[in-house]
């Protein structure tokens, strides 16, 4: 498996929260429902994307944006257009006051806003809870990024736009799937942009020595790697592995094997139903405890309570 495969194995969206919002300006929905990732696609019109303490981000019909949680953040026609609604863990809606806003701004199925045919119009798709996404890809991400148009075409707009406003049996499954779908695609052309701030082992692949010992140790994860074992694959002495390895990515070899066999675990903890026997030895440990250990010092929570939450 390549290394950009490994990080987007995932999403898993169950669920998620899919809306098709239709404003006239002003406009301004702050956004606090703490949610991992959120995608929102502009179809017409213009917006901006204001995170709170960062730089306003501004969109135009046909780009595309990703929002990391938990922090907050403004969407709006005007980055001092004040906000008009404020979204809440859940997909709940309230007035700035604190009012509910159910079923006012309600356009029919999926739809909410102003007007359908408002002047501008967003395809906004959320994945609401943690386990959806793997930690590994979440680190990979800055709180805000952006594809412009004029870089990048979506090729599922139109189907998402089409899926997003029927009502059918087994729709949230049609559209969780293209949801997953279009995060993948869009994180994909995201991270093959120079620009994009790709996390340092990522970059680390391209280097002929680290880049070795990242495949390998991703490769394959239950195998009793050393430093030793690793730096002798490589070609290179343990201090010259050592030394290198911390340059680029940032960490010693080991910490960087302890942290993938751990989101390996928590990634087959949330998506199988595998025992924890099963799962420690898939990832290199001998021992359910051993991997319980490792996973709660680094997680703060036992494998079972990480499971019962993703579930």
């Amino acid at each position: 498996m390549d290394a950009l495969a490994g990080l987007l194995e995932g999403p898993r969206a169950r669920g998620a929260f899919m809306i098709r919002a239709c404003f006239d300006p002003p406009w301004c929905v702050r956004v606090e429902d703490r949610a991992p990732l959120t995608i929102m696609l502009v179809v017409r019109g213009d917006a901006w994307v204001v995170p709170d303490g960062g730089q306003p981000l501004p969109l135009r019909a046909g780009d595309l944006a990703i929002a990391r949680g938990p922090d907050p953040y403004l969407c709006a026609d005007d980055p001092k257009t004040a906000p008009q609604a404020v979204i809440l863990p859940g997909g709940e809606c309230t007035y700035p006051d604190g009012r509910s806003l159910k079923g006012h701004w309600e356009l029919g199925v999926r739809s909410w806003g102003d007007r359908l045919d408002g002047s501008t119009v967003l395809l906004i798709g959320t994945y609401m809870m943690q386990g959806e996404v793997s930690r590994r890809l979440l680190d990979a991400l800055p709180p805000l990024l952006s594809l412009t148009s004029d870089v990048w075409e979506c090729p599922l707009t139109p189907i998402l736009a089409e899926e997003m406003v029927r009502d059918e049996p087994g729709q949230e499954v049609v559209l969780d799937r293209l949801l997953d779908l279009l995060m993948i695609a869009s994180l994909r052309a995201w991270f093959s942009r120079p620009e994009a701030a790709a996390p340092a082992w990522y970059r680390a692949l391209a280097d002929p020595v680290v880049g070795r010992v990242l495949r390998l140790v991703q490769d394959d994860p239950a195998h009793p790697w050393t430093v030793a074992t690793l730096a002798a694959k490589a070609g290179v002495s343990r201090a010259a592995l050592a030394r290198r390895f911390s340059e680029l990515v940032g960490e010693p070899p080991m910490a960087y094997l302890t942290g993938w066999r751990l989101a390996l675990a928590a990634d087959r903890l949330r998506e199988t139903d595998d025992t924890l026997d099963s799962i420690a030895r898939h990832v290199g440990y001998g021992s359910a405890f051993a991997l319980s250990s490792a996973f709660k010092r680094v997680y703060g929570v036992s494998p079972q309570e990480h499971r019962a939450r993703a579930a």
